[in-house]
């Protein structure tokens, strides 16, 4: 009965020394696990901070690119209305140039007459 109970135990024991093993291989294993989701975790941590600067980035490039095209509108703006001021400054002009031949013509046209009128004072 001895023999049987002492082979028990030392079946239980080498059971219990190989579970062991077992269990530290297994928290081996577990602690290189949470060792590389720490190096994962750390190294998304900082892909996620660039990605937040490269967004902050092309915010302000955006902001930037308006205030340019703001400033490009008020530029057509006032280019727009310098050439509407041309356009009436030219038509004004056309308008007394066309004025100034009507009253050229006139006073060839009276020069003529008063040319006309003088010959009967002529004396010869």
């Amino acid at each position: 009965g001895f023999a049987v109970v002492a082979s028990e135990v030392r079946s239980l024991a080498q059971r219990s020394s190989e579970a062991a093993k077992e269990i530290q291989s297994l928290i081996g294993e577990s602690a290189n696990n949470i060792e590389r989701g720490a190096r994962l975790m750390q190294s998304a941590s900082q892909t996620i901070g660039q990605v937040v600067e490269s967004v902050t980035h092309v915010n302000a490039l955006m902001g930037q690119m308006g205030v340019a095209a703001r400033e490009q509108a008020e530029g057509i703006s006032q280019v727009n209305e310098a050439v509407t001021l041309l356009d009436r400054d030219t038509q004004q002009n056309a308008a007394l140039a066309e004025q100034s031949a009507a009253s050229s013509r006139s006073m060839s046209d009276s020069a003529a007459v008063l040319g006309r009128t003088l010959e009967v004072f002529r004396v010869d």
